[in-house]
């Protein structure tokens, strides 16, 4: 029964959009991971603002 057209054309849209929703999140990690490396700095900054707070 599970073998019916309808049932797989779903599975393989489903696949798809699974597919380019992991792509689209490796490429969103990847972005981050590029801007956090390029400026160093920043967890610095986060940081000492709460210590001269105190």
């Amino acid at each position: 029964m599970s073998d019916r057209p309808d049932d797989k054309k779903k599975q393989e849209t489903r696949e798809d959009r699974l597919r380019a929703a992991l792509r689209a999140n490796l490429q969103r990690r990847k972005a981050q991971a590029r801007a956090r490396a390029a400026d160093p700095d920043d967890g610095q900054q986060d940081s000492d603002t709460g210590k001269d707070d105190s």
